[in-house]
């Protein structure tokens, strides 16, 4: 597959997922389909597609985690490049599924929490930090050491 086509296929494939999250996070089949985990799991099983296809073909270089030079060859290569687009998606969307229901088991207002799931995704870790303020400031108590 072209790994233009297959970036665009993985980049459309979660944004059902931050639609619904983002705009209908209680509706049933949001819950059933996100919340479950299925769709992170869908994604999680094309992620490990590309990774176990990137361990087979290769990616032209050494795989070395422990240097930037390992890194960038594994980056260097549109098969990586694909496979950590991929691993970047499963984990914000996880993160996303967890903020919102979270959230709703904290009773915190669904319109604080859609700017941290939209931050979450397209910025992961700075959404995920929106989201523990947000959670702190505005969570009720739901218990010890939560």
């Amino acid at each position: 597959m072209d790994p233009q086509l297959a970036l665009t296929l993985i980049n459309v494939s979660v944004l059902p997922a931050w639609v619904l999250l983002i705009f209908a996070p209680r509706w049933v089949w949001t819950k059933r389909i996100i919340q479950s985990g299925l769709y992170p799991v869908g994604i999680g099983l094309t992620y490990f597609g590309l990774l176990v296809t990137t361990l087979i073909v290769g990616t032209g270089g050494d795989v070395d985690f422990t240097t930037i030079e390992g890194i960038a060859a594994i980056f260097d290569h549109p098969l990586g490049i694909l496979t950590g687009w991929a691993h970047f998606l499963v984990f914000d969307l996880f993160v996303g599924m967890w903020e919102a229901r979270d959230a709703e088991r904290r009773g915190i207002s669904h319109w604080l929490v859609a700017p941290c799931l939209f931050f979450t995704f397209m910025a992961g870790p700075f959404g995920l930090l929106l989201y523990f303020i947000v959670r702190r400031k505005w969570s009720l108590d739901v218990g010890a050491g939560d």
